[in-house]
């Protein structure tokens, strides 16, 4: 089977790289013509990269680029074999992918949504969470793809279920998140021991992934990359409105979405979302310099 990947950004390349590393024979598909070694691999045209493969694998930002990698000006779709296949692991709207899924349907493509959860250690370690916008038989051709990057796989019979899936999942996230962030902000301005707290805290009903592992980063800021905030900030984004589509307002959610929008206003979207902690101290700040006025 031979495949062709489009997207190798922080969650990409590793997929890809552990798919390389697994045996399969892939096309990367590269913007920059930079020295990487063996040429080979890599494809500077995106029509090239695509043709005579048996799958595509997409994982980009947003609507927009999923969009454009197919249908853009030097979109692949017209390139993809009949009875190839499309996998996107991109975090898009559940609207997009059932559209894409028509279009590409029409030219007896299948595509199939996949967006993932786990974060760059998952996708490096191939311990990602995967949400499937189909069925397991719809999948079978493919499916050992999904277990070489995966622990957990998961089947939602539908187009577009694998997205409103990971809507709900960047729910929890920003929830808990926020919580270990205010947490963390609160416990060192009360100067409690934070180490002791955190060994404390993660053996209780409070432990999360979060609290486990990025709540010692926020303690000392420094921030390992696992997923960056305006990423986040984009699948609140798709959440919102897909609530907001069936009259349901979700007001937790919304405020992070506020609170992520005005940390990248000052420059903070490219780090990882544990960067959420550093809003204490801003509010902090704020307050301080109203009181001076």
């Amino acid at each position: 089977m031979k495949l062709a990947f489009i997207g190798l950004g922080a969650i990409g390349k590793p997929i890809s790289q552990r798919l390389i590393d697994n045996g399969y024979d892939l096309n990367l598909y590269q913007r920059n013509k930079l020295n990487y070694g063996d040429q080979k691999k890599y494809f500077f045209d995106p029509i090239e990269a695509v043709s005579d493969c048996d799958g595509l694998l997409i994982c980009v930002t947003d609507d927009d680029a999923v969009e454009s990698v197919l249908f853009g000006d030097n979109g692949v779709s017209n390139s993809l074999k009949h009875n190839s296949f499309v996998i996107d692991f991109s975090t898009i709207s559940p609207n997009k992918s059932i559209s894409i899924h028509k279009r590409l349907g029409q030219q007896n493509i299948f595509y199939v949504d996949c967006p993932v959860s786990g974060g760059t250690e998952g996708a490096s370690k191939g311990s990602l969470s995967l949400f499937v916008g189909a069925s397991k038989k719809e999948c079978l051709s493919f499916e050992h793809i999904f277990q070489v990057l995966a622990k957990s796989i998961n089947y939602f019979n539908g187009v577009g279920k694998g997205q409103q899936v990971k809507a709900l999942n960047q729910i929890l996230v920003a929830g808990t998140y926020a919580a270990v962030a205010e947490a963390m902000e609160l416990g060192k301005l009360l100067d409690l021991p934070m180490d002791d707290v955190i060994d404390a805290l993660t053996v209780g009903a409070a432990n999360s992934w979060p609290l486990e592992n990025r709540s010692k980063a926020m303690l000392i800021d420094k921030h390992p990359l696992g997923f960056k905030l305006e990423l986040h900030h984009k699948d609140l984004s798709i959440a919102i409105a897909l609530a907001k589509s069936i009259n349901i307002e979700l007001p937790i959610s919304s405020r992070v979405k506020e609170i992520e929008q005005k940390l990248m206003q000052i420059g903070l979207g490219e780090l990882d979302i544990s960067v959420l902690h550093r809003y204490i101290s801003l509010m902090k700040k704020e307050a301080e310099n109203n009181r001076i006025d």
